[in-house]
């Protein structure tokens, strides 16, 4: 377990895919206003899969660390595999037992990221009980 925890460390100290795409597909904000973590993503999109996801964020290392291991194994994939990401994907990559107190955090990349896709999609929005 330790070294899941040091990997979770590792992203957040050294995040992937950090920044910002020039001329992206779609890009979106998502704040989790019961902490005020917030993620930008920008994705490029070509032919329906993820060519590109840069993101920038402020938050816990929980959040952060998140995004950077959730944006490593979207890349490459296709919006309608990225659409049906679970909240029990998210924790197997993270790889690291999350209370329910940091559910929310664990989840925010994801929820980021679907919503980008669905707003422009023209498509209701997830919200944070959908991943109940």
């Amino acid at each position: 377990m330790d070294i899941y925890a040091q990997n979770v460390m590792d992203h957040y100290k050294c995040p992937r895919n950090q920044g910002e795409i020039d001329n992206p597909s779609m890009s979106g904000k998502q704040v989790n206003r019961s902490c005020g973590d917030t993620l930008v993503v920008d994705l490029k999109v070509k032919d329906d899969k993820i060519i590109d996801l840069k993101f920038q964020g402020q938050g816990c290392a929980i959040s952060q660390a998140a995004m950077s291991i959730l944006s490593e194994s979207i890349i490459d994939q296709t919006i309608e595999q990225v659409l049906i990401l679970k909240h029990k994907d998210v924790l197997k990559l993270l790889g690291v037992e999350v209370g329910q107190r940091r559910f929310k955090c664990v989840l925010l990349g994801l929820l980021t990221v679907q919503n980008i896709i669905l707003r422009k999609q023209k498509k209701p929005e997830r919200v944070w009980n959908d991943f109940v």
